[in-house]
């Protein structure tokens, strides 16, 4: 039953000063009648000794009291009295009050009355005898009363603790939350959840518990106490704990081609969270990339320590080799090819250690209660073993479920680690092959400035499929490409070089970026499907590899589909007329952009999906680029590394490009637009700026870096005009596109350019949809334009004696250097470039 709380104020005089509608409601006193009178006249009965006891300490004090109403009558309520102190320690009284109602008199059929034996004593066996611990406090937070289940936790009884608070009963942070956590509860009267993973006195390991701290109220809704009730869940936080972990372990392990530093991603994931020590122990021969030789049946074992995590100091460090006799776990565990769980108590320990002094020592000094060996094995081959500790005696032991995971992350780790290996041997042969694949110079091209790195990787792996290439497009453009085939070795570096030519292919189609992206798609799933899975028997090049990912993380595993080849690549298109930019990515880091002004932008382009997946669209992103800006591409191996996260990684390269502010702009062809003072740094040197900022060795992952400054053609250089779809035009055409040649100086190119263009504005006058627009770029070659919004491109073919038609793009693509069409998203556009022999080679 709900009823509405009274509230009332008392002054340090006794007299009340406030009085809510409430109060009024309950004794039907206005606040007129009653404010400025004292309140012990509103008492039918006198104070109970107890609160007046509580009232003269100032302390809180609740329970039944009889009041009197505007008639004499009595009431009676439940009362809530809280002291008020203010600056000068006078103390005023809140009190709330609400009409009590007694349940006993309540009239429902379905709950047996308050005072039935039967109900009181289930209800004390419900408490006493529950799965949870449970414990009732009073206001001040003191024990009132705690079940079996408490008190063997606490290892006390309820006569020892009544009347202490919970910090005073349990000692430590976790206790002094808990107290100050049903404070909060007695004084809001909200319920509220919390989960500890903490050890009790009366438990041999910490448990993890489920905490549900709850208040007591009366019908009136006044809260006299508290109620805490806590649950074991140690067996589903060590399942979930369990499932976290390989989820992390799959995350993490694998993230290069390189032996040790695969070890060490499993030994940096086990340690805290699944042991307090952990050894990766390797053959020699894995880690020269060899194949193992058979282990022998009896004899000692030989092995490299490749990595190493511990809490406290090891008794092999890594590098160093560690000699187990024939008897000892390790050894019986790479032999047999089957992990083991083992007490320290052990007899198969205790005789371990009496013929390795150095490890006896050590679990002298530091008392490893549990241990877990298991062996690394990957495709039928040995690889070395992997022992788990634990030192925290609060710390359950190793059970049959630890050596579950343990054998999960072991194998896990081998396959990893025997990629690695495999790829060692193609080294040298991959990286060959990648140098004569990448491109030896750029070619030159007047719409950007460009400068360029390649650094395979420093690990065992060899050279991956990183790559990069500018590309020459009509229209005085240029396309900028880079782009990583997942894998290492030479089956990476071939596909890499296939995957190279097929951009420059349909670069030359001159698709937009993100129908480029699709049919690069669909060719790797063509390429993955061609592999059939060989390249993962043999050196693992385009499949499996655990290794290279991208930047959201996917490893070659990760790639659905029937396609063993994935890849990323960032695709991007400058016009330097427009200024204007247009790229794409599939799955691959995004660019960074820096303006004449310094600033330095991530661009946020979508990613969109790797290159072998299939099926998903490609997003173009645009922008106004200003002249003179810096463009810079680049793979995830510049950004990721062991001791950064690709967030801190971007930050960095930006820090770096800062410093490469461009020069002032200029026009091409033409003068400084600003003073020449400060110079920026040339791109060569920003390359190296951001190489030595960025990677403090070799990289363990290849890095591909792609530097471009941008800059523009002025209308001095871009002829544009509309031309009506009138076969009339065709002569005003050829006379200013002769004009325009003549104010270039380019006459020698009049009758060529005259034909050219009379040719490309009759087609599409007779053949295409207006408008119609012709258009001359005078750049390192002439290059003349037609653009129309049909869709449908001309073919060259060769005509016969009688025929009418059809010699007219057969005289362009002989009297020019190169023709082509390109569609746009109006239509398409027909070109064709000449020499002019002034601005240096053509493209």
């Amino acid at each position: 039953m709900d009823t509405p709380a009274a509230v009332a104020v008392v002054g340090p005089d006794g007299a009340l000063t406030s009085w809510s509608s409430g109060a009024q409601r309950l004794l039907r006193y206005s606040a007129a009648e009653v404010v400025g009178l004292p309140a012990a006249g509103l008492l039918a009965s006198p104070l109970p000794d107890a609160a007046r006891a509580r009232l003269a300490a100032r302390e809180s004090w609740s329970g039944r009291v009889s009041l009197r109403d505007r008639d004499g009558g009595p009431v009676e309520c439940a009362l809530r009295a809280r002291p008020l102190v203010d600056g000068d320690e006078r103390t005023s009284w809140l009190l709330e009050a609400a009409l009590h109602v007694d349940e006993r008199t309540l009239d429902r059929a379905d709950e047996p009355a308050a005072d039935d034996p039967t109900e009181a004593r289930l209800q004390s066996w419900a408490y006493l005898q529950s799965p949870f611990a449970q414990g009732i406090f009073d206001t001040d937070g003191r024990i009132r009363q705690i079940n079996s289940v408490f008190e063997r936790n606490a290892a006390a009884s309820t006569r020892e603790l009544r009347g202490l608070r919970l910090d005073e009963a349990l000692h430590g942070p976790a206790f002094e939350a808990d107290q100050a956590l049903i404070d909060r509860v007695a004084a809001t009267g909200r319920a509220e959840y919390v989960e500890r993973f903490v050890h009790l006195p009366g438990e041999p390991q910490a448990h993890a518990w489920a905490i549900h701290v709850s208040p007591l109220k009366d019908p009136a809704g006044l809260v006299h106490g508290v109620m805490l009730s806590s649950l074991d869940f140690t067996e589903q936080y060590n399942a979930r704990e369990r499932l976290a972990l390989l989820n992390e372990a799959s995350r993490r392990i694998g993230s290069s081609l390189d032996v040790t530093r695969n070890a060490q991603e499993l030994a940096d994931v086990s340690v805290p969270g699944f042991a307090d020590f952990i050894s990766v122990d390797l053959l020699d021969a894995v880690l020269h990339g060899d194949e193992p030789a058979p282990i022998p049946a009896a004899g000692p074992l030989r092995l490299r320590r490749a990595a190493l995590r511990s809490i406290v100091d090891p008794a092999v460090e890594t590098g160093q080799l560690a000699d187990y006799p024939a008897s000892s776990p390790p050894t019986r565990c790479l032999v047999t090819g089957r992990g083991a769980v083992h007490l320290v108590s052990d007899p198969e320990i205790s005789a371990w250690m009496t013929q390795d002094p150095v490890r006896a020592a050590w679990v002298r000094e530091h008392w490893p209660h549990s241990f877990v060996v298991v062996p690394l094995q990957a495709r039928g081959t040995n690889l070395g073993v992997v022992m788990f500790a634990r030192l925290d005696s609060s710390i359950d032991p190793y059970g049959p479920a630890d050596l579950e995971i343990a054998e999960e992350l072991a194998g896990r780790a081998a396959v990893c680690i025997d990629n690695a290996r495999r790829y060692t041997r193609e080294r040298h042969t991959a990286l060959a092959l990648q140098e004569s694949l990448l491109p030896r110079s750029l070619p030159e091209q007047a719409a950007v400035e460009v400068a360029s790195r390649y650094l395979p990787a420093g690990s065992l792996a060899g050279a991956g499929g990183d790559w990069f290439d500018v590309i020459p497009l009509s229209g005085a453009r240029v396309a900028l490409a880079v782009g990583d085939v997942v894998g290492h070795g030479i089956h990476a570096s071939a596909a890499m070089g296939r995957l190279r030519t097929a951009v420059r292919t349909l670069a030359d189609v001159d698709l937009p970026p993100d129908e480029l992206l699709s049919h690069l798609d669909d060719l790797v799933i063509r390429l993955g499907a061609e592999s059939g899975g060989e390249a993962d028997d043999t050196s693992g090049g385009l499949g499996g590899t655990g290794g290279l990912r991208a930047t959201g993380g996917l490893g070659a595993g990760d790639f659905g589909g029937s396609s063993d080849l994935g890849a990323t690549c960032l695709y991007a298109v400058y016009d330097p007329i427009s200024r204007r930019c247009a790229m794409a990515s599939a799955g691959h880091p995004p660019p960074v952009l820096v303006t004449p002004d310094g600033t330095v932008d991530v661009l946020d382009l979508a990613p969109g999906p790797p290159l072998g997946l299939g099926g998903l669209p490609f997003e173009a992103y645009e922008l106004d680029v200003p002249q003179g800006s810096l463009l810079a591409l680049y793979t995830d191996g510049l950004i990721e590394a062991r001791h950064r996260d690709i967030d801190d990684g971007l930050r960095t390269l930006c820090n770096a490009l800062s410093d490469a502010v461009p020069p002032p702009e200029r026009t091409l062809g033409g003068a400084p637009t600003a003073p020449t003072a400060p110079t920026a740094p040339t791109l060569e040197r920003t390359c190296d700026t951001v190489l030595k900022a960025m990677l403090d060795t070799r990289p363990a992952d290849d890095v591909a870096l792609l530097v471009a400054r941008t800059q523009a053609l002025d209308a001095a250089h871009v002829a544009v005009w509309d031309l009506p779809a009138d076969p009339a035009v065709v002569a005003e055409a050829r006379v200013r596109v002769a004009d325009q040649l003549r104010v270039w100086g380019l006459e020698e190119l009049t009758f060529v350019t005259e034909l050219v263009a009379s040719e490309l504005v009759t087609n599409a006058i007779r053949y295409a949809t207006p408008p119609i627009q012709l258009r001359l770029i005078k750049d390192r070659s002439l290059v003349c334009e037609v653009s129309d919004a049909s869709s449908t491109a001309p073919h060259l073919r060769r005509a016969r004696t009688f025929d009418e038609g059809g010699r007219g793009l057969m005289l362009v693509a002989q009297l020019t250097e190169r023709w082509g069409t390109r569609h746009t998203g109006t239509g398409k556009t027909i070109w064709a470039e000449q020499a002019t022999g002034r601005a240096g080679p053509p493209h």
